[in-house]
């Protein structure tokens, strides 16, 4: 073949690649076929990719523009997850390792204007949650803050396909769900992750506080405990014996910018609230956690967003000097990339 026959075929070659490339669906990491023979540092694509049927899926609740999902409108994006799910005994199991390629949540819902119920009271965005259902009534519930707020976006997806992730040394082949599913990334036990998602609803938290805005000084030197509207406990004082957490931030706000580049140092809120809100199924699918305030600025958090995290990104608990404005506790969200989600003087914590 000569030089001229050779540079036709290299055009015509490239060609067709460019041609496919611009065919396949706009992603992150996705891979339609097998990398088996492993000829990249890419672990999670070496084995087949198997769709799941989508279902039509609907937009509603406290929502300016209500309606179905256009799916058509978004790229896929991926997540790997390692599938374990709550035993009876309250023991876990592993069910198996997946890379599920779908549609973030974050922009399912990014053109979604919410209208809350309660803006006259409190017009802020962070006490809003989703909750999504399928057709056999199962609900899981994620906060507005992890879906929008996050260090690490795109976490919760409603995937499409799936793939197993195989060890090079097992043939360990994991079952594959037949459906799509929501697949929320960041947690470690799975019970967020339900089949078939058909309805997708935005709520606010379903309490009311009295709200006093720009409230100075700014303290109470204990806070409230409830489980279902019942007060269970008040707290003054942490329990003896908890390691002092420090965590180095950039303490960054949606609205006003940049605050301080200063630590913070406090007792992981998880640990203080076991023994008030044990785990269970339910409670990791579907509970909600409301952290207020003395001036009534709230935030709403999913009880697995708190209590069942794989990113050891914990959500601290900051005790102050007594007196001190702002205390006697406050509430820091680490995972964040804002600091809207932080509390000053907390005085009531609400689980539903």
């Amino acid at each position: 073949m000569n030089k001229f026959n050779l540079l036709i075929t290299f055009f015509v070659l490239t060609s067709c690649v460019t041609e496919q490339a611009r065919d396949m669906p706009c992603t992150d990491n996705y891979s339609q076929s097998p990398d088996t023979a492993e000829v990249t540092n890419n672990f999670y694509d070496n084995t087949e990719t198997y769709p799941l049927p989508l279902q039509k899926i609907t937009v509603e609740g406290e929502v300016a523009n209500p309606g179905e999902v256009d799916f058509s409108r978004l790229v896929k994006r991926s997540v790997i997850v390692k599938e374990t799910l709550l035993q009876d005994d309250g023991s876990d199991k592993f069910f198996g390792a997946y890379r599920y390629d779908g549609y973030s949540l974050f922009d399912i819902l990014n053109d979604r204007i919410p209208q809350k119920a309660n803006e006259e009271e409190f017009n802020s965005i962070i006490d809003l949650y989703v909750e999504i259902e399928n057709d056999n009534g199962e609900k899981t519930v994620f906060s507005w803050g992890e879906i929008f707020y996050p260090n690490n976006l795109h976490k919760i997806t409603v995937a499409t396909d799936v793939s197993r992730i195989v060890p090079s040394r097992s043939p360990d082949l994991w079952f594959l769900p037949s459906e799509s599913k929501i697949v929320a990334a960041v947690d470690l036990i799975t019970e967020r992750n339900i089949s078939s998602p058909v309805k997708i609803s935005i709520r606010s938290f379903p309490r009311s506080f009295e709200v006093q805005r720009g409230l100075s000084p700014m303290y109470t030197d204990h806070f409230k405990i409830f489980r279902e509207g019942e007060e269970i406990a008040r707290i003054s004082e942490l329990p003896r014996g908890l390691p002092l957490m420090a965590y180095n931030t950039i303490f960054y706000g949606r609205g006003r910018g940049i605050h301080s580049t200063q630590p913070f140092k406090g007792y992981i809120l998880r640990d203080i609230l076991l023994q008030y809100y044990p785990v269970d199924r339910e409670s990791l699918a579907e509970g909600m956690i409301c952290i207020a305030g003395l001036d009534g600025y709230r935030s709403t958090l999913s009880f697995s967003e708190l209590f069942n995290r794989n990113d050891q990104q914990e959500f601290l608990l900051l005790k102050y000097q007594p007196d001190e404005d702002g205390g006697l506790f406050r509430m820091f969200a680490t995972p964040d990339f804002f600091s809207d989600r932080a509390i000053k003087s907390v005085s009531e914590i609400h689980l539903n």
